[in-house]
């Protein structure tokens, strides 16, 4: 049962996360970020957010550091949009997902020439 909710949670704070970072937060310091995951821990206390940044390492730390600093108005943000008893605290974290993904699709392509 908590576990539908906070899937539940997690995808709509998704789409509004999605929303105020990229028309709310006018932070310069913020380059092109996709909201890819966000999940809810089963009591809605914790929000893990997953994202990735376009750009170098460099402008992957300062929107990390900018979206940290702006934390509390995202925050404030969600419980307006989304009503809950209690906003859950959001943490950012960066998706190694994708960048692992395209490391194992560059190593296969990298054996299959050697084959040939």
């Amino acid at each position: 049962m908590t576990n539908i909710r906070s899937t539940r949670v997690g995808e709509q704070m998704k789409k509004e996360l999605s929303d105020i970072i990229g028309r709310k937060i006018k932070d310069p310091r913020i380059g092109f970020v996709t909201v890819t995951d966000v999940q809810v821990t089963g009591d809605l206390q914790q929000a893990k957010v997953f994202i990735t940044v376009l750009g170098n390492e460099e402008q992957k730390q300062n929107t990390l550091t900018a979206l940290a600093k702006a934390n509390g108005f995202i925050r404030s943000e969600i419980g307006k949009r989304i009503r809950l008893r209690k906003t859950p605290e959001i943490f950012f974290e960066f998706d190694e997902s994708i960048e692992y993904g395209n490391r194992i699709e560059t190593l296969l392509e990298q054996l299959h020439k050697e084959k040939e």
